[in-house]
């Protein structure tokens, strides 16, 4: 370890900093993965709701 005060203060702090950038980058990661399955499942509904009505309206029509 270095012993004058600057080196201390810097292996002091990167740790701190270094931890806070990967928390945030799994969060980060976390929140997007979330956000795109919403959307596929958001697509994956309409697309079924849409199906849903086409064969209530064929059912209407015969």
């Amino acid at each position: 370890m270095p012993q004058d005060y600057w080196s201390n203060a810097i292996f002091s702090v990167v740790p701190t900093i270094a931890v806070g950038l990967i928390f945030w980058l799994v969060m980060w990661s976390i929140m997007r993965s979330d956000r795109t399955e919403r959307n596929s499942y958001a697509k994956i509904e309409a697309e079924e709701r849409a199906k849903a009505v086409a064969r209530v309206d064929t059912t209407i029509q015969s």
